[in-house]
This record gives structure tokens, sequence and C-alpha cells, in this order.
């Protein structure tokens, strides 16, 4: 996610105003052009309802974001190029100290094949003792030129060392040939015998130091028995010193169990992983599989935390998760204030109308900018849902006149698309139970308690009849799994404006009734004129909380 972007949300398990609020300020926000991009996202399932209104007037759905922790792809990773597993020790040492890193990834058509750290060049340096592992490294003659700073003077430097054992040969001769055998590696002073006794014995490879000149006959006859010749201006000592540093890279290179991290990680989970692996850099690979670059603690130091707008709730249980890693820069709300905290002061925009929408119109008016007519369909559609048609006791006389402003610029009239979306929302026939169920539903907390309320409306009685049995048998189950101390869930009747309401909970019973009053059936109340949980269940419910709270 770029510095430059800000993604506008609403709460879990979206609902019409939630999802229709965020695309249309985004839409506000982008036509405004402060420098910045903003997205509107989803942080749930859409209901039947919004898919409805959406499809209605040809908007797109939101992208769903989940989680809006911190991920690798928001850090400032390293991009350290991957080099390939055929370059000497000594070029990757050369890189290392070039780029001030102490590992390098090696890659193979932008896949990852392994790692190579400076503990493996100093086990190069210091372990070997074995004068036959530049063959068994198969060390390419091209490496052994570069790294003595040599000349070829006859042979394929593209050709391998693939046997035979490095030898540096000292005496007569005579005994020099005892010394070396077919297919060696052999390392020369300037001594002509000791040159025309190593191409007699068949080496494979002589190198030639303290930059020698090698008389015509002997390069020729060299060249006859395909033996690679190469010139060095450094000494035997130092020859044998380096050549060792010519092998290539994948001898050495860890290939195994490699720890890497996907762009798409959480930083607190790396931040795990490293604490128990103590590497100093860990590769990072995209959605593909490729390598993309390095990622060490230190760039942990640097991140960027994602911006968000939210809007229709400003609690931390109905925000997406994570929400506490982010740099939230605005609120728009028609809420009750929750128990959300910043990371800095926000512009915090919260009203006491029916909906974040009619909020959302009124800083369109503001600004100066035109709607345009589909923004005007779904935030009129927002209305109308958070509203119930202008029956919830949380409709003000600003809701109503915004609606019909947007009506007007919508070219659509306000009863028939309200009866067509919440025909469309009560259509339960085609949903599982937990659809149903989780098409609505937020949590809170009053104190100590924990408990989760989700409404179910239709436009009749026999709709909602039909589900309620399947809600009741699912209750214990969603009780269990979010962990609460109570749950409710609100079947609301829109035309004959009256609730059910199902409980589930050890005082779930006695806290309803103390808070409402209300007639009981044997596993229900009904509560006649509720039609709102914002405005009509939550705050009785909670100050009955604390009243006994407080006893």
């Amino acid at each position: 996610m770029s510095k430059n972007n800000v993604w506008v949300v609403g709460h879990k398990n979206p609902d019409t105003d939630s999802i229709c609020a965020a695309i249309a300020y985004a839409d506000l926000k982008n036509r405004l052009n402060d420098g910045m991009t903003y997205e509107a996202k989803r942080a749930g399932q859409l209901n039947e309802e919004t898919k409805f209104v959406l499809e209605h007037f040809g908007v797109a759905a939101p992208e769903l974001v989940t989680d809006v922790g911190v991920q690798v792809k928001d850090i400032e990773y390293r991009k350290t190029q991957g080099v390939s597993s055929h370059i000497s020790l000594k070029k990757a040492w050369e890189l290392m100290k070039t780029l001030n890193v102490v590992s390098l990834p090696v890659t193979r058509d932008n896949k990852l094949e392994g790692m190579i750290v400076t503990g493996d060049i100093a086990t190069s340096y210091m372990d070997v003792l074995d004068n036959s592992v530049l063959s068994d490294a198969r060390t390419q003659y091209k490496n052994i030129v570069e790294t003595i700073n040599g000349t070829l003077i006859s042979g394929n430097e593209h050709g391998y060392f693939v046997k035979g054992k490095v030898v540096i040969p000292t005496g007569a001769a005579a005994v020099m040939a005892e010394s070396i055998s077919e297919n060696d590696l052999v390392i020369l002073g300037n001594r002509e015998d000791a040159i025309n006794c190593a191409i007699e014995e068949n080496c494979s490879c002589m190198i030639v130091c303290n930059g020698t000149t090698i008389s015509e006959e002997l390069v020729k006859k060299a060249e006859k028995r395909d033996i690679v010749l190469i010139n060095t201006p450094y000494d035997t000592f130092t020859v044998a010193r380096l050549i060792n540093q010519s092998m290539p890279i994948k001898h050495y290179m860890k290939k195994d169990n490699l720890v890497t991290f996907d762009l798409d990680d959480y930083v607190d989970n790396v931040m795990e992983v490293m604490a128990k692996v103590r590497h100093r850099d860990f590769p990072v690979l995209d959605e593909d599989g490729n390598y993309a670059g390095m990622v060490s603690r230190r760039n942990l130091l640097n991140l960027q935390r994602k911006k968000l707008i939210l809007v229709d709730h400003n609690e931390k249980t109905q925000a997406v998760d994570n929400v506490e890693e982010a740099e939230i820069i605005e609120i728009i709300d028609h809420h009750r204030l929750g128990n959300l905290e910043t990371i800095s002061p926000v512009l915090f925009r919260n009203q006491p109308l029916g909906s974040t929408s009619t909020i959302i119109t009124m800083i369109y008016e503001q600004s100066g900018m035109e709607i345009p007519e589909h923004i005007a369909g779904i935030l009129l559609s927002a209305i109308v849902s958070d509203t119930l048609m202008f029956r919830s006791p949380t409709c003000t006389a600003k809701d109503k006149e915004v609606a019909t402003k947007l009506a007007a610029i919508a070219k659509v009239d306000i009863e028939e698309l309200a009866k067509e979306m919440f025909q469309a929302g009560s259509n339960f026939k085609s949903k599982t139970t937990e659809e149903i169920f989780y098409q609505d539903f937020k949590t809170f907390k009053s104190g100590d308690i924990n408990f989760g309320v989700a409404q179910i409306s239709a436009m009749s009685e026999v709709e909602l009849s039909a589900v309620k049995d399947r809600l009741y048998e699912l209750m214990p189950q969603v009780l269990g799994e979010r962990k609460l101390d109570m749950l409710y869930v609100m079947l609301t009747n829109i035309l004959d404006e009256k609730t059910e309401l199902l409980y589930a909970g050890d005082d779930a019973c006695k806290m309803a009734e103390e808070a409402f009053h209300a007639l009981k059936t044997e596993d229900s109340f009904i509560l006649k004129g509720v039609v709102s949980r914002k405005k009509q269940f939550i705050p009785a419910f909670v100050n009955t909380l604390q009243i006994f709270a407080s006893k």
C-alpha cells in the first residue's frame, strides 16, 4: 500500500450504509484532489440488500479487507538484486562490501535458489583443507581468471575444472612429475621446464604466476592438449591464497529449509519468526513466489502504517482486525462514541442522524461538489435502509430532507426503491443460517460484559417466522465462538414497527426483561415500537447493565 493511499472502510458485517458511505466518501475525497488516493473497502461480506443496491445503480462492490495490520509490503524492505549461483565467492564478497550487506540472495529466473552469507565465505577460506575441493565444486575457469586477475592464454574459459586436485609442484622436473596427476590444476612460477612438465603430465589447467611470458611453443603445446593456460601477475603464494575464492557460491550457499517471508505476511508474525531464527536478513517473495527483496530487523523500525478513514463506526470491536496498527486520519459516524483509540488527533465528525450517508451528503454539499447520479442513488438507499424508510426513531427531519434531494438527483421513487431493497434483503430462502445471522451483527462491551446483537429486518411476519428456529439453534454456537456473555437477535418487522427479541446466555433473559419490561412469550420478548438497535435497544440495555454493575 502506497504512503499516498487511504482506505475508506466501514464496520465488520457491513450493512448498506457502511458500504455506500465508504464508496461515496472515497469518490468525494478523490474529486477534492488533495494529493492522496482514496479507495473504498469493505470489512465483511455484502448482504443481499446491499448487493441489490449496488447492482441497481451500477456500482462495483469494494474490495474485501479483513486485516489492516502492517505487512511486509508496507515497509521499506531492501531491494537487493539476486545473484547467479555460478559467481565466485570472491565476487560475492566484493558485492557484499559494495552493498554493505552480509548476505546475498541467489536466484535463477527470479526464483530463489539459496542464500550466501559472509560466514559461508569464511568457511571456504578458513576450514577447507582438501586440495580437490575446487574440482568438487565444479569451478568454472572464468571464475579462476577473474579471481586471480589473470589472462586466459589458451583453452575455454567457460569450461569447468571437474577432476583432479590443486598442486604447487617444486624441485627438479623429475620430482615435479611425481606430484602432478592427469587433470590436476597446477600453479607454477617462471620456469619453462616446470611448465613443460605440467603439460607432459596432461594437467587440465595451468596457472603461470608473476606475469611470466610463456613461449609460443609451450602455448601451442598446451592448446594441442586442450589445457587451459592462465597467466597472472600475482606470485605463487597469493594465487594459492586466492584460488579457493574462485569456487562458485552454489557449493557453499544454503539451499534447504530457507526462512522466507511473503509480501502479504503481517509484521507481528515476521517479528516472532525473527526472534527465533537469528539471521541478519530474510528473503521476501511476492504473490507468485518470485524473489522480491530482503528484510531485516532494522527494516521493521521504519513501518509504513496503512491510512484509514472509518465510516459508520467508531468502536474497536466493530472495526477491521488490527485497526490499532493503522493510522486513522478521519472518522465519519452517527453512532454513540466508542472505545477506539487513535495514534494522533483525527478529524472526527459525529452527528445524531439516522444514517452516515446523510452526513456524507452534507459534506458533498458543503464542498460545493455535484453529486453524481449513481452516488446519489446509493446514498439514498443507505438512508432508506438505516432509517427503515423513515420509520426508525433515529430518523430526523434532516434525513428526510436529504433523501428527497438525493431521490431527485438519482431519478427514483423512494417508496418503490425501499420496497425492492427490503424484499431483496429479506429473501432468506437461498441463504445459510450463518449468512442470515451475520448480515447485520455487531458486538458491544459494557464494563466487563461482552454482548452481541444481530438484527434481521423484513417486510412481514411470515418471512421472520420462517428463520426464527434456525437462528435460535445457531445462537449457542455464536455465543461460544465469540466468547460473549449474552447474545440477542432482533427480528424486526418494518411495516408493523415491532421487534421479536431472541436471547441466549445465562443472564440474557433477565437483563432483557429488566431493560424493556416487554411482553414475554415462551422463548422471546415482543418489543412494540422498537425497530432501532442503535437508538432504542442499545441505550436501554447498556443502562440496565450499568445499574446492575453498580449494585
